[in-house]
């Protein structure tokens, strides 16, 4: 009389509960994700571990989820928001990206280190700074975003020039 009696919905597909595969590739269709940081979603969402091995395995077979891939497109997006080879790295590790995959992205995007940090530099800061003080806190802001010491000092003498 109410309804179909038991308190559920109706229509069988909304009422099922997703398949570990279904939500890695909701997670893929919005962005690259490495492998662990599906591991870690998935486990989050009460996956069996050996499932989530599993599912992954077939995604990257099927080239749906690549580490390679991820790197790349991570490395590009990171040099795109003025960060340095430093804390890109870093970052990339915490993803669970091996060292190899790490120096092919790299390779891939060849970046001018010492011209990004100077972009970034004169982006934020109208000159070199009056004060050692001043100099020091220019540094540090550089050194936050990831650059070497050497892009770092080059900014510092370069980043106001006409075409740095």
């Amino acid at each position: 009389m109410f309804g179909n009696g038991g308190g559920e919905p109706s229509g069988g597909a909304r009422s099922r509960e997703a398949s570990p595969r279904d939500m890695a590739i909701q997670f893929l269709a919005r962005r690259e994700y490495s492998r662990a940081e599906l591991v870690s979603r998935l486990s989050a969402k009460g996956v069996d571990g050996d499932d989530i091995h599993r599912v992954l395995d077939d995604l990257a077979d099927e080239g749906l989820q690549s580490d390679a891939r991820f790197a790349e497109v991570f490395v590009r997006s990171r040099i795109a928001r003025g960060q340095g080879p430093v804390r890109i790295r870093v970052d990339m590790g915490q993803r669970g990206i091996a060292e190899p995959l790490m120096v092919l992205a790299f390779e891939a995007e060849s970046a001018d280190w010492q011209s990004l940090a100077c972009e970034a530099l004169a982006k934020r800061f109208d000159g070199p700074g009056a004060t050692p003080r001043e100099r020091a806190k220019r540094e540090r802001f550089l050194a936050g975003r990831g650059f070497e010491f050497d892009q770092v000092r080059h900014a510092m003498r370069h980043a106001w020039n006409d075409g740095a």
